[in-house]
C-alpha cells in the first residue's frame, strides 16, 4: 500500500510546481531568515510572520541548504512520509483490534482520502502536526489501559503533545487535552485525569514551550511573543479577520474533504450510534477523538477544510472496525456504490470539458487516459458490489479494487503535471519574464493585479517591484520595465506589447513598440 502511493505520487513530486498561497510564502519566509540568521522570529518581506511555529520552516531552511535550491520532491517528503507513518502508527495501534485484510482497509480509506492525499504532497505543515497528535494519542491509550508496564509513555506523552504544538500551534495541545478529558469522562474515570495530565506531563511541556518562548522573545521582543502567543491563537479562535466561517461550516466540507469516502464513514457512524450496537473501548475512544475535536474546531472562527486533517486516522479506522464487525450491508455497499457510479462518468465528463472553449485546456492524452482508468475502475467496483466476483467480503474487495483504480489513474495523470503547471504557480512566468527582461537589458520585474507576487522572489532572485491595483501603468512611468499580468487585464494597458503568454499570465512591456 505504502509503495503504490509513493509511485503513484512520484510523477507529481517531481514536475510539481509550487502554488502562490502558501507554498511559494513558505519558501520566500525560509530565504529571507537565511539571509537575516533568524531561527525563532520570521519575516515575509520585511513583514513579521508569527503564524506558524518555527518547526516546518526549519525543514523548508534546511533543504535550502542542503540542496543549495528549493526542490519540490525534497521539502515534499516531509509531508509524505509522517502521511504514511500516520497509518503505520494507526495500523500497528489497532493489530489487537483487526485483522490484516480490515486494517489494509483503514489505510485505504485514510490514504487515498482526498484531502489527506492532497496534503500528502502539499507543503504544509499539517500532515507533521497530524502524526505527533495521533503518537500523543496513542501514549495516552496505553497509559489508560495499562498504566504500569508503559512508563515509558508518561515522558513520551508531553514530548508528542509539545512536538504538535511546534508543527503548527494550539491545535497541537487542545485536541489532545480536550478529548481525553472527554473520553475519561465517558468511561467514568474522570478523577484519573491527573494520572496523564500530571506533573509528569506539565512539567515537561511547559519546559520546552518556555525555551521556545523564551528564544522568541531574546530574538524578536515583546511584540513578536504577543502576535505568536495571542493574536495568532486567541484572536484567531474568537474574532478572526481571515477564514471566518459560520458554525456549521465542517458539516459542509466534511464530504468532499473525505471524498470518495465520506458516504461510507457517514454510514458507518450512523450504525456505531445505533442503540443495539455495542462499541467497543477503542471504537469509542476513536469516536471521542474524532467528535470532540470536530466540535471543537466548529467553535472556532476561523476555518478551512484542511484543520479537519487530524480526526481523518480516527474516522477512518473506526469506520473498518465498524465494517470489521457488521460485514457488507446493503448501506454500505450503497455507500460505495455511489462514488463508483461517479467515477464510471469520468471519462465522458472529461470529453464534454475538453470540447468546451474555456476547458479545453484540459485536454492533453495523458488526463484522457487517467479518466478511462477511473471509468473502468467505477465500473469494477460495482461489479464486485452486486455481481458477487470474487471471494471475500464484497465491501472490503471494492475498497482495494478501487484504490488501485484511483492510484493508477494518479500515477497516470501525474505525467501531465508539466502541461498543468501554469495554471498551478508562477514558475513558468517568471522564467519567461526573467528571460524578456535579459534581453531588454533590465532587471526591473513589476507585477500588477497578481495574487501574491511578492512571493516571486523565489523565482526571481530579487523583490518584486507590484503596481497597485487601483493604478494603471503607463508607457511613460514604466518605459523600459517588464511587467507580469494576467491576460484578461491586457486591454487596459495602452500601447502593450505582449511578449508571452504562460496560462492565464502574459508579460509585457509598455513603451518598448519600437
Amino acid at each position: 500500500m505504502y509503495a503504490g502511493i509513493c509511485i503513484a505520487l512520484l510523477p507529481v513530486l517531481i514536475f510539481r510546481d509550487y502554488t502562490p498561497s502558501n507554498e511559494l510564502r513558505y519558501l520566500s519566509i525560509a530565504d529571507e531568515a537565511l539571509r537575516s540568521h533568524n531561527f525563532f522570529t520570521f519575516t515575509n518581506h520585511g513583514v513579521p510572520y508569527a503564524d506558524k511555529p518555527p518547526l516546518y520552516l526549519w525543514i523548508v531552511m534546511l533543504c535550502r541548504m542542503i540542496a543549495g535550491k528549493h526542490l519540490m520532491w525534497l521539502l515534499s517528503l516531509f509531508s509524505l512520509i509522517p502521511a504514511l507513518l500516520t497509518a503505520e502508527v494507526m495500523d500497528r495501534w489497532t493489530c489487537n483490534e483487526l485483522k490484516p485484510a480490515p486494517r489494509l482497509s483503514g489505510s485505504i480509506v485514510l490514504l487515498t482520502g482526498g484531502l489527506f492525499l492532497g496534503l500528502a504532497v502539499t507543503l504544509r505543515m499539517d500532515m507533521l502536526m497530524t502524526l505527533f497528535i495521533v503518537l500523543a494519542l496513542r501514549s495516552f491509550w496505553r497509559m489508560y489501559t495499562d498504566m504500569t508496564t508503559n512508563r515509558v509513555e508518561r515522558w513520551l506523552f508531553p514530548v508528542w503533545v509539545f512536538m504538535a504544538i511546534f508543527s503548527k500551534g494550539p491545535v497541537g495541545i487542545l485536541m489532545p487535552l480536550l478529548s481525553t478529558t472527554v473520553f475519561l469522562f465517558i468511561s467514568g474515570r474522570i478523577r484519573d485525569f491527573f494520572r496523564y495530565w500530571g506533573w509528569r506531563t506539565w512539567i515537561p511541556l511547559l519546559a520546552l514551550c518556555g525555551l521556545w518562548f523564551g528564544a522568541v522573545y531574546a530574538e524578536g521582543g515583546y511584540e513578536y511573543l504577543d502576535n505568536l502567543l495571542f493574536h495568532q491563537t486567541v484572536d484567531r479562535a474568537v474574532k478572526a479577520s481571515e477564514h471566518v466561517r459560520p458554525f456549521y461550516y465542517y458539516l459542509i466540507t466534511f464530504w468532499y474533504s473525505m471524498a470518495p469516502w465520506s458516504l461510507l464513514v457517514a454510514a458507518a457512524l450512523g450504525g456505531m450510534f445505533m442503540p443495539r450496537f455495542s462499541r467497543g473501548s477503542m471504537m469509542c475512544y476513536f469516536l471521542t477523538v474524532s467528535i470532540t475535536t470536530f466540535v471543537m474546531l466548529s467553535c472556532s472562527s476561523s476555518k478551512l477544510p484542511v484543520y479537519l486533517v487530524p480526526i481523518f486516522p480516527f474516522l477512518s479506522y473506526a469506520t473498518v472496525m465498524y465494517l470489521a464487525r457488521v460485514g457488507s450491508t446493503r448501506l454500505l455497499r450503497a455507500a460505495v456504490a455511489v462514488p463508483s457510479g461517479v467515477l464510471v462518468l469520468a471519462l465522458p465528463a472529461m470529453l464534454v470539458l475538453t470540447a468546451q472553449p474555456k476547458t479545453a485546456w484540459l485536454f492533453d492524452w495523458w488526463l484522457i487516459v487517467a479518466s478511462a482508468l477511473l471509468s473502468a475502475t467505477g465500473i469494477l467496483v460495482l461489479c464486485l458490489l452486486y455481481c458477487r466476483i470474487g471471494r471475500g467480503d464484497r465491501v472490503d474487495l471494492s475498497l482495494r479494487a478501487f484504490a488501485t483504480g484511483m492510484l493508477l489513474a494518479i500515477f497516470t495523470a501525474g505525467w501531465a503535471t508539466p502541461q498543468l503547471n501554469a495554471s498551478i504557480g508562477y514558475g513558468e512566468i517568471c522564467r519567461a519574464a526573467r528571460t524578456e527582461a535579459r534581453s531588454q537589458g533590465t532587471t526591473d520585474i513589476c507585477t500588477w493585479r497578481v495574487k501574491r507576487s511578492e512571493n516571486m522572489d523565489v523565482y526571481l532572485g530579487r523583490d518584486v517591484r507590484i503596481i497597485p491595483d487601483d493604478s494603471v501603468p503607463s508607457p511613460q512611468v514604466t518605459r523600459g520595465v517588464v511587467i507580469i499580468t494576467k491576460t484578461k487585464h491586457l486591454k487596459a494597458l495602452d500601447a502593450a506589447r505582449c511578449d508571452t503568454v504562460v496560462g492565464g499570465y502574459a508579460v509585457v512591456s509598455l513603451g518598448n513598440n519600437d
